[in-house]
């Protein structure tokens, strides 16, 4: 039976994985986390083919032990923000497959630079697999697609509540608000300022309309280069209930440099998720995307749109991933080098692992 091991493992979005590989595989997996359990769930926190692991990273030959160990490697260990590579080059040293859950652009940048060390090695990795990015990037794919020239993309995103997640995703928020970020529109890098230029938008019910804004995301930065003839990449998220994008775009415009601070981020992070716990049995923990792409079809301006609703964030995460790992781990589907997920996964895989999981997309084009 293929052995799997989810580093940062212990938190909701490594054990939404878990469950995802252990409801669709035959693997077993191994979980880790900074911090000792107790009692029963040391051996078993989601069943028998699953145990527990206390791992620092920093722990490098502990770390190179159990990958050797493994068939795959799953790093959730964020926020990637404060992360390097080593996790993926063990795995290149150790020709071990590899996929994280990164939502940072720098460091996504730094593991698609080590794509030829991969190819080499015969290894397939897979950086920002999820859902936004992750489902998100093979929307985009599958919305190219249907045109005969994409020429601008927009991705939307709105969050019910936490989403179900848990203060590490928190952190990643306030960390990517703290500056402004490159936005690829109209065919050059421009600075683009966080949680600025709202828009509504028309998601799948129960959401309805909603207000997105500028984000950062790791998809803004590789969509560009999947695709080239794109000359606009649009981000934009937002959550529900609305106040709570209120009280976003006042923390982007803190003092330059107040988000940097660790303990800041901390702070704001433990308060969201606070009150999240509040208002998340109002609103529930779903999420919801739309994809639009224009572009040209049989010599006319043509668009399409491509969405997708979930009523649990924290289990599209797990799909996202597992599906992926999935491919996997079942042999039916590798690619060595490193890769964004449009450019690793076919969007007939996609569908078909969605579909198992009575999951799906809907495309329409005008």
């Amino acid at each position: 039976m293929p052995r799997v091991i989810i580093l940062g493992g212990m938190g909701k979005i490594g054990r939404s994985i878990a469950a995802d590989l252990l409801a669709h595989t035959n693997a077993h997996i191994m979980l880790t986390g900074r911090t000792a359990l107790r009692g029963d769930r040391q051996q078993s926190p989601l069943g028998s083919r699953s145990r527990f692991l206390c791992l620092d990273l920093a722990e490098t030959d502990r770390l190179t032990a159990l990958v050797d160990s493994v068939d795959l490697v799953i790093h959730c260990a964020g926020p990637f923000d404060y992360r390097d590579q080593r996790v993926l080059q063990t795995c290149l040293d150790r020709r071990v497959s590899y996929l994280d859950v990164s939502d940072n652009p720098r460091f996504v940048q730094q593991c698609l630079a080590l794509g030829d060390r991969a190819k080499a090695a015969g290894i397939t990795a897979v950086v920002s697999t999820g859902i936004f990015p992750g489902i998100s990037n093979s929307m985009v794919r599958l919305g190219i697609e249907t045109l005969d020239q994409a020429e601008a993309v927009q991705l939307n995103y709105v969050v019910a509540g936490s989403g179900g997640a848990g203060p590490t995703v928190m952190r990643t928020t306030f960390l990517e608000i703290a500056h402004p970020f490159s936005g690829w529109v109209q065919g050059q890098w421009q600075s683009i300022q966080p949680y600025s230029a709202p828009e509504g938008v028309v998601f799948p019910e129960p959401y309805g309309t909603a207000q997105v804004y500028w984000f950062s995301t790791s998809e803004a930065v590789t969509l560009p280069q999947s695709f080239p003839p794109l000359h606009t990449v649009i981000t934009k998220f937002g959550s529900l209930p609305g106040f709570y994008n209120t009280l976003t775009g006042l923390m982007a415009r803190l003092p330059s440099g107040l988000l940097q601070k660790p303990w800041v981020v901390e702070t704001l992070a433990a308060l969201s998720y606070q009150m999240t716990q509040v208002t998340d049995p109002l609103t529930g923990v779903g999420v919801a995307m739309v994809v639009q792409v224009q572009g040209q079809r049989c010599g006319r301006s043509a668009t399409t749109t491509v969405s997708f609703a979930h009523p649990q964030m924290i289990q599209a995460v797990g799909a996202g991933t597992g599906s992926i790992a999935q491919l996997l781990l079942g042999g039916q589907w590798q690619k060595p080098g490193v890769w964004p997920v449009e450019q690793a996964l076919p969007s007939d895989l996609f569908q078909k692992a969605l579909a198992q999981r009575n999951l799906n997309v809907t495309v329409r084009s005008t």
